[in-house]
């Protein structure tokens, strides 16, 4: 598959991502881990049907057990320290906090074998994270040390997606059907996690199932998928630098659907998100990687 196919391909996941707030908030009063269960288990049941359609529960059998162990890690890992963190700390700065996993994906791809890493992708990081910090930071209070173990979980929940994703990079021969299996495992957990600190409720409306449904469909489904491809296949660097089109996008569907009310500051954080992208795309063409 050719690297900006597979690039544009695990894009996708971020505007799917942008999606994500919009259905949640039809889902209320659905607690989280809940939540999370009923999505992952739709997610997963999306790829076993793939599957079974390509006749390749052959290849499934063959995974290494470390690599599931590895992929759920990444997928309940996640969620679960970003719902703690949510929990400890407040929503804007916890999220900013956790934000920092594009940035970091775009650092630690340096690492990766084959990889070059410019100066030009870390300044575009940079300077999109910037854009997303107006973005996110709209209701902030400020940092407050009381607060300090709801940042910590925010920030393991950045080195957890961001370290999944970059490793992802080194099990290319493992097929992308593999995720289905995470989403199962993942559901499981959140199962565990939710009888153990929620209180079980389902959406209040009609739309509220809807929602639901759609989100394990797209945001918290096929996502997964196309993320994996993206970042086995797809330039990385420049993959990471966009996905902080995820919190603006994620705000204009909000603005849209009338949840949320339009600020000024939307404005500059889209000319910074995307003059960080386009300059990180500057410099993964000065690298021309192969391209396939």
């Amino acid at each position: 598959m050719p690297r900006s196919r597979a690039t544009l391909i695990g894009f996708s996941a971020v505007l799917l991502w942008a999606l994500l707030a919009l259905f949640t908030v039809f889902t209320a009063p659905m607690p989280a881990f809940q939540l999370n269960a009923v999505c992952f288990a739709i997610g997963g049941a999306i790829g076993i049907v793939w599957v079974y359609a390509g006749g390749g529960f052959e290849r499934l059998a063959g995974v290494p057990w470390h690599v599931y162990l590895f992929g759920t890690a990444g997928l309940f890992g996640y969620h679960f320290l970003y719902f703690s963190a949510l929990r400890a700390a407040p929503a804007a700065e916890a999220g900013l906090i956790a934000y920092l996993w594009p940035l970091l994906i775009v650092l630690f791809s340096g690492l990766l074998p084959g990889e070059r890493l410019r100066s030009g992708h870390v300044l575009g990081a940079a300077i999109s994270f910037l854009g997303a910090a107006l973005v996110v930071l709209g209701g902030a209070t400020g940092f407050d040390p009381a607060h300090l173990t709801g940042y910590l979980l925010a920030a393991g929940c950045a080195l957890t997606w961001s370290g999944y994703s970059v490793l992802s990079r080194g099990l290319g021969r493992i097929p992308t059907e593999s995720v289905a299996v995470f989403c199962i495992l993942t559901a499981a957990l959140s199962i565990v996690a939710h009888l153990a600190l929620e209180e079980t409720v389902w959406p209040a409306t009609g739309p509220g199932w809807w929602a639901m449904a759609a989100l394990g469909l797209g945001p918290v489904g096929l996502a997964f998928y196309v993320w994996d491809i993206g970042v086995k296949k797809g330039d990385i660097q420049l993959l990471g630098v966009a996905s902080y089109a995820a919190p603006l996008l994620s705000t204009l569907a909000l603005i849209v659907a009338g949840v949320a009310e339009p600020r000024w500051s939307l404005l500059v954080a889209a000319a910074l998100i995307t003059g960080g992208a386009a300059l990180a795309a500057s410099a993964s063409a000065r690298t021309k990687p192969p391209q396939t």
